[in-house]
């Protein structure tokens, strides 16, 4: 079975032709050839490329050059915006785009403080259901908002990022407590229509490489949710400065605590089967 990363942002230098919109504490530029650089590295097949919502906002275009470059090893997500009163149609067209598997909302506190209840979430929601897309969303440190929308639509499927847990961009930033919000992410197991992405989850330990005390809570996570709900990624290159790629792919490649079938699906089977797409034509990795 493949292995593909749920969770990866790639990106070109800022410069005037496509400007962030904000710098992040990101290497200057790792472009979709250099992700797949990476990739090949540590022997990852394919990624679920997520256009960065920190650098390009509501702009997928750069996701979509890679995407056309690399058709087999990428598919992507673009971030939509709720205040957008056309964005219904804009997901419509998104539908269209060859390579897009899913929308993305932000309901963190920092970026979007949205209400559960907001109108543009509701319409995404509901529009992202009629086309056949799951929504990933973005609600760390908002959950009991984030759960709230779940069960408002309970036709449409939401995919959380990052176990819907605070993650530090650097080490010193680490919580005392980082897995202080696990019991309430237990429990959002109980939604049918939920699914949920072991990503970034390197990031959270306080040990170093291989990082051995995420264990016990990613065990516990994988036991409530099913390892058929659960889909790893790294979250690079948002976790750079905290781990490195192969720093993020080879503790869940070697570790003991899974056995090979629930490392196979938490690695790719999950993630092909939440998004309806495998990587493919790979021997462009050797080209």
């Amino acid at each position: 079975m493949p292995i593909i990363d749920s969770q990866v942002h790639a990106y070109e230098a800022n410069t005037p032709k496509r400007p962030w919109h904000s710098v992040p504490n990101w290497p200057p530029h790792v472009t979709g050839d250099e992700m797949v650089a990476a990739m090949d590295k540590v022997g990852v097949d394919g990624a679920i490329f997520i256009s960065a919502f920190s650098l390009y906002q509501y702009d997928a275009s750069y996701a979509v050059e890679v995407q056309r470059k690399h058709p087999g090893r990428f598919a992507i997500i673009k971030p939509v915006n709720p205040a957008d009163p056309k964005v219904g149609e804009v997901i419509a067209e998104w539908k269209k785009q060859p390579g897009a598997v899913a929308v993305r909302i932000m309901m963190t506190t920092r970026e979007a403080g949205l209400r559960p209840d907001d109108p543009g979430l509701d319409r995404i929601a509901r529009e992202a259901a009629r086309h056949g897309f799951p929504v990933n969303v973005l609600f760390w440190g908002n959950l009991e908002a984030g759960t709230t929308l779940i069960d408002r639509h309970p036709n449409t499927r939401f995919i959380i990022d990052h176990m819907a847990i605070q993650q530090p961009r650097t080490r010193d930033g680490l919580a005392a407590e980082p897995w202080a919000d696990l019991p309430k992410v237990l429990a959002l197991a109980k939604r049918p229509n939920a699914l949920i992405k072991v990503s970034g989850a390197c990031t959270l330990s306080n040990k170093p490489y291989p990082f051995p005390d995420i264990w016990d809570p990613i065990r516990r996570l994988i036991d409530a949710w099913g390892v058929e709900r659960c889909l790893w990624g790294t979250d690079w290159t948002r976790a750079f400065a905290v781990v490195n790629y192969e720093q993020a792919v080879e503790p869940f490649l070697k570790t003991d605590r899974l056995s090979a079938s629930e490392r196979a699906m938490l690695m790719g089977g999950a993630c092909a089967k939440a998004y309806g797409w495998s990587p493919h034509n790979l021997k462009e990795k050797n080209s």
